[in-house]
């Protein structure tokens, strides 16, 4: 049913779409109009710079909003408000104009109800990065209320974005907090009430030990290590299994095991260790170096923290060869691995420095909950604003 004073319109009908401009290598320049990519909309500040006379269609003003045509999906594709400096716009992004009866504000909620529509239906190899035509944003039907009615639904839809807003504040700075605490009580350099016992230095092979277990009761529960998720199941996080078709030769993983992932990757310079946490059980690559602890009276949530925070990097820089990186994978070799070693306190101590943390954890944790419980309510809210099956309440003077 469409809701009284709405009309069904297509996107090409309330709004004009306009293309950036295939800057190359030879327009870049190190001073001038920051050029405007795809990784700029996800908050990136690496810029190139165009120092040439830009054409007036070019410019990107702040507040502008602009719509990603190819990207990964649910991050940079799809409808950004531009909050950054004026520049010049790349290829691959739209500068949007609102039609005439068409509220800014509405529009790039509508745009963003379409993008989760595109995105729905993207499949094979555009179900992460998803590129589409003009005339496949274009097409999409959206149902248009008057004008006075678009600016209230855009205002109630704001408001869910302010607590947002709010939430995503008070996680970073629960993360802040949380990775300071983690420098400082892991590293020794602020010690807990109580505790004044010198910290030692122990070989890592007296605190753990490999994990060699093959895959013979056939899981097919196949691991990858992901640094927000740490140890998650490929079908969980891919939608689909990446491994090959004979698992027999996988390590097999208990809770508790750990897992370091040779290759380096944004804020993790010297790989990863991660836990397995999520499952009872699973399978990894023969590839990642699993090892689990084995030193009776030791904390492991303490090792997980030391891990995570950096701190076993210099050992590990330590061992792996210079110039061995190769697509992205240090050759560090297993025995080197477990002739390193570890920075540590007595028990006790382990054991109050991972309660510390384990609550700092558990603060952000709750935080995070409530974001994602928000984000879900306001796109519940706006699937059924957007479809006129719920209406924002106007005066009567709008309604007049």
């Amino acid at each position: 049913m469409i809701p009284a004073g709405w009309q069904v319109a297509t996107v090409s009908d309330i709004c004009k779409l306009q293309n950036g401009h295939g800057f190359r290598p030879p327009d870049w320049s190190e001073s001038g109009y920051p050029i405007i990519r795809i990784q700029n909309l996800n908050g990136s500040q690496n810029f190139n710079y165009f120092a040439g006379m830009p054409e007036q269609k070019w410019l990107v003003p702040p507040g502008q909003i602009l719509f990603a045509w190819a990207g990964t999906k649910g991050a940079s594709f799809g409808p950004t408000i531009w909050n950054g400096p004026t520049g010049v716009l790349n290829q691959h992004i739209f500068k949007v104009f609102p039609t005439k009866g068409v509220d800014k504000d509405w529009l790039y909620v509508a745009l963003r109800h379409v993008t989760d529509r595109i995105e729905a239906k993207a499949h094979g190899f555009k179900a992460t990065l998803v590129h589409v035509k003009k005339s496949d944003i274009d097409q999409h039907s959206v149902l248009l209320p008057p004008l006075c009615e678009q600016r209230y639904i855009a205002n109630t839809l704001a408001t869910w974005d302010r607590a947002i807003e709010t939430v995503e504040a008070l996680i970073a700075n629960a993360r802040a907090q949380k990775q300071a605490l983690m420098q400082q009580l892991l590293s020794g350099h602020r010690r807990l009430p109580d505790f004044s016992e010198p910290w030692e230095w122990a070989d890592f092979a007296d605190i753990f030990g490999r994990v060699r277990t093959k895959n013979a009761e056939g899981n097919t529960n196949v691991l990858t290590i992901s640094a927000q998720h740490g140890l998650i199941s490929q079908v969980e996080y891919f939608n689909k299994s990446v491994a090959s078709d004979d698992v027999r030769g996988y390590t097999l993983l208990q809770r508790g095991d750990f897992a370091y992932n040779k290759s380096y990757s944004d804020g993790y310079p010297m790989g990863a260790i991660k836990p397995l946490d999520r499952y009872d059980s699973g399978i990894v690559s023969s590839l990642y170096i699993c090892f689990r602890l084995t030193r009776r009276g030791f904390d492991h949530d303490f090792f997980r923290h030391y891990f995570e925070a950096g701190l076993f990097n210099r050992e590990i820089a330590a061992i792996a060869q210079e110039g061995a990186r190769n697509h992205g994978l240090l050759n560090v070799s297993v025995v080197e691995f477990f002739e390193t070693s570890l920075h540590i306190p007595q028990p006790g101590e382990q054991a109050a420095i991972a309660k510390v943390i384990n609550a700092a954890e558990a603060e952000e944790q709750a935080y995070q909950a409530q974001l994602t419980a928000l984000r879900q309510e306001k796109a519940a809210l706006m699937q059924q604003l957007l479809t006129g099956k719920r209406r924002v309440k106007l005066p009567e003077s709008e309604v007049a």
